[in-house]
């Protein structure tokens, strides 16, 4: 039988599944944990050696993850603060940031699908500048510093007829960005973190990937320029939530640990294309993306550098 695999883009996940199956054993990876505002906790995996990067099934690099319970709500106010936090967090992964620079952001996903339309509504509201500062130069925005900010949203293979990589190394090529900003829907093992988290991280992005369905990678090896990937879980595999909640009744059973085997192992298949979003995923997404945006705003934002 096939053996039932967890799903998840989110490093904090992979970590917790690592420590559950190999009795604790982290080695080469570094975690620090801390609460950065009330109900908000910021995670930093950083994955050090390709023994964990093979454990974790993730590439070496460093992951952030925020949490925050709250994050569903419409309240603006708290949504501006995780905007604050978020951007200073990207701030710390982004490479000299404090010098100008020419930043490319892509928006990865279909706008047609709503749990998918994370990346392209995040750039619907960013600060563009790139094609101002190429007219007039940077004084049409009376600022001593500014980055040149300019924004994608390549589509889906479905519609183009091209992989999104090669759409991106095009673009690239024309306007050779010093960074590439990589925003994306993921998929979470969780249910207690769809909508609720948002990871960044120096590693770039398999678009795709949490779905299973690969594409080409897009990270400073197959870019050329350093790749920052930035998403928040739309979606969870339906198989991980039926394992959850048999998991749970299985401890009041006799036998069920052995129930439970079964199940993973005979159900993996059927399962396997299911994904399960929350049923407001509409305005969630905009609020999301909304959050995003204006996180990547301030960071970009020279005048607000601390």
């Amino acid at each position: 039988m096939q053996q039932f695999q967890v799903r998840t883009d989110l490093a904090l996940e992979a970590t917790e599944s690592v420590r559950k199956s190999e009795a604790g054993n982290l080695r080469g990876i570094a975690i620090e944990e801390y609460d950065a505002m009330e109900d908000v906790h910021i995670s930093k995996v950083v994955i050090l050696s390709k023994n964990a990067a093979k454990s974790m099934g993730k590439p070496m690099g460093t992951y952030i993850t925020l949490e925050a319970a709250d994050l569903q709500e419409s309240d603006e106010d708290y949504h501006r603060e995780i905007s604050k936090e978020l951007a200073k967090q990207l701030r710390g992964v982004l490479p000299d940031i404090h010098e100008e620079k020419s930043i490319l952001v892509v928006g990865l996903g279909n706008r047609d699908v709503t749990a998918d339309s994370l990346g392209p509504c995040t750039v619907d509201n960013l600060f563009i500048t790139r094609h101002i500062i190429k007219e007039y130069g940077k004084q049409a925005y009376r600022v001593p510093k500014i980055h040149q900010i300019s924004a994608l949203v390549p589509g889906v293979m479905a519609k183009t007829g091209m992989e999104t990589a090669e759409i991106i190394k095009g673009v690239i090529k024309e306007t050779k960005p010093d960074i590439v900003i990589v925003i994306d829907a993921l998929a979470a093992r969780s249910t207690k973190r769809l909508n609720r988290t948002v990871q960044i991280t120096d590693t770039g992005i398999h678009p795709g990937s949490g779905v299973g369905n690969h594409r080409n990678a897009l990270t400073k090896e197959s870019l050329g320029v350093p790749v920052i990937a930035i998403g928040i879980p739309m979606v969870v595999d339906a198989g991980t939530i039926v394992s959850d909640a048999l998991e749970k009744l299985s401890h009041e059973y006799a036998g069920g640990k052995a129930s439970l085997d079964y199940f993973r192992n005979s159900t993996d298949n059927q399962l396997h294309n299911m994904y399960v979003t929350a049923k407001n995923i509409d305005e969630t997404s905009k609020r999301l993306s909304f959050t995003l945006s204006e996180a990547i705003n301030i960071a970009l934002d020279m005048g607000q550098e601390e």
